[in-house]
């Protein structure tokens, strides 16, 4: 008995140790919040405004965009294993991973603009086709640049150091203000320009704009990160294989738990992609959209930077689990309440503004969460086969998630369908409001009720995560122990080597 108290307490001295050693440096952590800050408002754009674009402008009805998303996931299949294999075997004079900030910049810049061009002399069959053309190439780029992603868990092996990064990228992240611009432009600038300047010329403008703010955050981070966690060597890597690199994926629990809630938690996009939707026909102006931000995301800048204080009093499970149910729960009451409780126009404005914001509370919680759960599930990997074959693993993360999102991005049209929608458009074919109260009440249960159900999933799947407790304390304190031994062979090796040319 006293054996196991005595390793207890070297395993809490040795954690808290690990904790205070520090790895980064300020303008890392700069670094890596405003590359992520130009990439998050590239992607926010195009999630938000990607659907609504294909479907008003370029004329793909639901079904052929929700085949779209089921179509280009097929491509996805083959591509990302390759993406995988090569970023985990990557070595370069820069590092292992942020040479992905550079190398697939191509194609997800040139693709974003592609989205919202519409070609005027195209068929229905012939835009559908460049819309899949220019998506399989966004999602080439995106599927390299998985890379940057992957280089938050290699700044630092301290887990509080991650957290502070995630919480500093979360919080300049709430100031990706500028996509919710978009609508106010599309409400004004045709009518002042008296339709010289047209709706789908907005959308063209602001993908170029925001391509421009993306590529300059990846250059930025790529002159300044650096990478510390130790990595096998070529010879490590060949020896592991990658069959058997994918039998440990593929009976990893943590892997499998983190799978699992991001199928429920993607779920909100379904609501997500109706928000535009809701704002320009049930409230009657698109621009409202932003009005609402204005008051919805107020808290998260009083939330975000306490998140990791939060995390580390209640724990990185509970807290997400807490914050997936609670989340949940708000969403199916904001339903009920329904988006004209009052038929005052600016009464209700304020009543589905409040719900908005008390659903939210736990989106930038969540938001720290997530990729520290990832992290735990790539050191638990680690720990577990002495190697970390992070390219590989998110890769098939990302396959699996598109997969998921195939699913997702069907469901964003077919709902659609299902409510019997057909976009309005006046003389110019500018988007006016739909007046039928059938369409209108299933717009509003779309915008609702696929969040209630994300959050709902994605809280109560976790509760199967096992990486926690002592578990976890003991996993981080031996992974020290494996790298240091390593660093130490390594360096006795070059000793070596040094010794013997000299001689």
């Amino acid at each position: 008995m006293s054996h196991e108290t005595n390793t207890a307490q070297i395993i809490e001295e040795q954690a808290l140790n690990r904790e205070e050693k520090k790895y980064v440096r300020p303008r890392e952590i700069a670094a890596f919040a405003l590359t992520s800050y130009g990439l998050n408002n590239l992607t926010s754009f195009i999630g938000s405004t990607k659907q609504y674009f294909m479907m008003s402008f370029l004329g793909l009805t639901g079904k052929q965009f929700g085949l779209l998303g089921t179509v280009s996931t097929i491509w996805d299949a083959l591509d990302d294993p390759i993406s995988g294999i090569v970023i985990d075997r990557c070595r370069t004079r820069w590092g292992r991973l942020r040479p992905f900030l550079i190398f697939p910049m191509p194609f997800w810049a040139i693709s974003s603009i592609l989205f919202y061009m519409v070609p005027g002399d195209f068929s229905g069959t012939q835009k559908f086709i460049y819309a899949l053309v220019t998506t399989i190439i966004y999602g080439i780029g995106f599927s390299y640049l998985s890379g940057w992603e992957l280089l938050l868990y290699n700044i630092t092996p301290n887990t509080n150091e991650r957290g502070t990064l995630i919480a500093t990228q979360k919080f300049v992240n709430l100031f990706t203000w500028l996509p919710s611009l978009v609508p106010v432009f599309v409400d004004f600038v045709p009518g002042v320009t008296k339709n010289a300047v047209t709706q789908p010329e907005v959308y063209s403008g602001f993908s170029v704009f925001f391509v421009l703010v993306a590529v300059a955050g990846a250059l930025f981070g790529f002159f300044v990160m650096r990478e510390r966690v130790s990595i096998a060597t070529k010879e490590e890597m060949q020896n592991s294989g990658i069959l058997k690199s994918l039998k440990s994926i593929l009976t990893c629990r943590p892997l499998a738990v983190l799978l699992l809630s991001g199928f429920f938690g993607g779920i909100k996009s379904v609501g997500g992609a109706s928000e535009d939707f809701f704002w320009l026909n049930c409230t009657g102006k698109l621009s409202n959209r932003l009005l609402c931000s204005l008051f919805t995301g107020i808290p998260n800048y009083v939330i975000t930077p306490v998140a990791p204080s939060i995390i580390k009093k209640f724990g990185l499970r509970t807290t997400a689990v807490s914050a997936g149910v609670f989340s949940g729960v708000a969403y199916t009451l904001l339903y009920f309440i329904g988006y004209k409780p009052t038929g005052n126009y600016w009464l209700d404005f304020v009543i589905v503004t409040v719900g908005l914001t008390v659903a939210g509370l736990p989106n930038h919680i969540m938001g720290v969460c997530d990729p520290l759960l990832k992290g735990d599930m790539y050191d638990y990997l680690e720990w577990k086969t002495g190697i970390r074959n992070e390219g590989i693993v998110n890769a098939a993360m990302g396959y699996v998630n598109k997969l998921s999102s195939s699913i997702h991005a069907l469901l964003s049209g077919v709902v659609f369908d299902w409510i019997k929608f057909t976009p309005q458009k006046d003389i110019y074919g500018n988007i006016v409001p739909h007046k039928d109260p059938k369409v209108l009440q299933g717009i509003w249960g779309i915008f609702c009720l696929a969040p209630a159900a994300a959050r709902f999933g994605y809280g109560l799947s976790l509760l199967l995560f096992n990486v926690h407790g002592k578990t976890k304390d003991r996993m981080l304190v031996e992974l020290e122990q494996h790298r240091n031994s390593r660093s130490e062979a390594k360096k006795q090796e070059l000793i070596a080597d040094t010794e013997n040319n000299n001689d």
